[in-house]
C-alpha cells in the first residue's frame, strides 16, 4: 500500500521544502520533528518519503499531521534506497528551495529563519548582477547560483569535523560565490548542510540502478559544480547524531553492494580531479571498479591512456591489500 498524508495550509507562499527520507527510524523522526517545531520561522514545508519502513513510521507522521503544527507531506514507497527516495522527494516538492534533513539530524532553532536570509540575499546579488549589466542578464548568468552551504554540527556550537570555512567566507556580504569541490580545495573538511534550488536537483537526479540502493552524494555534487556555485553560510544549521555501526564497515558493505555506482564516482574522479596523488588514488580506483563490474576501460570519456597507465600501481595495491 502506498499512502499518501497531505496538510498544506500556507503552501503557496512557501519558498523552502525540508525534505526527510526515513527507513524503520520512528524514534529518531520524533526529534526531527521536535526541532521544526521549534523553528524560529515555520514558513517552509516538510516533505518526508518513507522508504518502505515498518516500524510505525506511518502512524507516527500521523500524529504529527493531527497536530496541526506544520505544513507536511507523507509519501509511503516500497524500500529502494535514500537516493531514490531523494528523487521523489524533489519530485514531489512544489517550493524554489530544496534542504535534505536526514531522519538522524535535527535543525538549529533559527536554521530555516537563517536560510530565508540568505535566500534574500542571493536575490539582492542577482538583482545587481542585473543592474550592473543595464537590465541585460542572461537567464544562464542568473541561474549559476545552485544554492546555499552551511556547516552541519555536533553541536549547536562545533561544526561536526571541527574545522571552520575558510576565513574568506565569513563574511556573506563580501565573499565570491565558490563550487563545493574548491571549498575542499581550501582547507575545509567535513560534512555541510546544503540548500539547492528545487530546479537544479531536478537537472541532476541521482542516478537509479537496478539492484543497487546507493550513489556517492558527491557524484551529483560534483556534476552540479562544473556548472553552478553556491553562497556559503558560515553557521551551524544542523545537528547530526551517528546512528549507525562503524564508519570503515559501514563505507566497506556500500562499496560491496553498489559497485556500479561507486564505479560511476571514481571513473569521474578520475577524469575531473587536477594531476595529483589523489589524482592517483581515483585513477587506482577507477581502475579497479572497473574490473569489478565488467566496465572496458576504453569505455571513459575524458581519460587518456597515459592517466588510466598511471592507475595501474594503485589497482596492483588495491588487489593485494583486498581494499575497496
Amino acid at each position: 500500500m502506498i499512502s499518501n498524508w497531505l496538510i498544506i495550509p500556507w503552501y503557496t507562499d512557501m519558498l523552502l521544502t525540508v525534505f526527510t527520507p526515513t527507513y524503520n527510524r520512528k524514534e529518531l523522526l520524533k526529534r526531527t520533528y521536535a526541532s521544526l517545531k521549534d523553528q524560529t520561522c515555520r514558513d517552509f514545508v516538510w516533505i518526508i518519503v518513507d522508504d518502505g519502513s515498518a516500524d510505525g513510521t506511518e502512524e507516527a507522521v500521523q500524529g504529527f499531521i493531527d497536530e496541526g503544527e506544520i505544513s507536511t507531506e507523507y509519501h509511503f514507497h516500497e524500500n529502494g534506497g535514500k537516493m531514490r527516495a531523494h528523487n521523489r522527494g524533489v519530485e514531489y516538492c512544489k517550493t524554489p528551495w530544496f534542504l535534505c534533513l536526514d531522519s538522524d539530524d535535527v535543525l538549529v532553532p533559527d536554521a530555516v529563519e537563517q536560510i530565508l536570509k540568505c535566500i534574500k540575499h542571493i536575490e539582492g546579488y542577482e538583482q545587481a548582477a542585473y543592474e550592473d549589466e543595464g537590465n541585460k542578464m542572461s537567464e544562464a548568468r542568473k541561474d549559476k547560483i545552485a544554492g546555499i552551504i552551511a556547516h552541519k554540527g555536533k553541536s549547536e556550537t562545533e561544526p561536526l569535523s571541527g574545522v571552520d570555512f575558510p576565513k574568506e567566507y565569513h563574511d556573506i556580504d563580501r565573499q565570491t560565490p565558490t563550487t563545493l569541490y574548491d571549498l575542499y580545495l581550501n582547507g575545509f573538511r567535513g560534512e555541510t548542510t546544503l540548500i539547492f534550488r528545487t530546479e537544479i536537483l531536478r537537472k541532476f537526479p541521482f542516478p537509479e540502478i537496478n539492484g543497487e540502493k546507493y550513489v556517492p552524494e558527491d557524484y551529483i555534487y560534483d556534476k552540479i559544480d562544473s556548472e553552478y556555485k553556491y553562497f556559503v553560510l558560515p553557521r551551524i544549521l544542523t545537528v547530526c547524531e551517528i546512528v549507525s555501526e562503524g564508519y570503515t564497515d559501514s563505507v566497506r558493505r556500500l562499496k560491496e553492494d553498489n559497485k556500479q555506482a561507486w564505479y560511476l564516482y571514481y571513473e569521474q574522479r578520475a577524469r575531473i580531479t587536477p594531476m595529483s596523488l589523489l589524482k592517483l588514488k581515483y585513477l587506482g580506483f577507477y581502475r579497479l571498479y572497473a574490473r569489478l563490474t565488467g566496465h572496458a576501460l576504453k569505455e571513459a570519456d575524458g581519460i587518456s591512456l597515459w592517466d588510466k597507465m598511471l592507475g595501474i600501481p594503485g589497482e596492483i595495491f588495491l588487489l593485494c591489500t583486498g581494499k575497496m
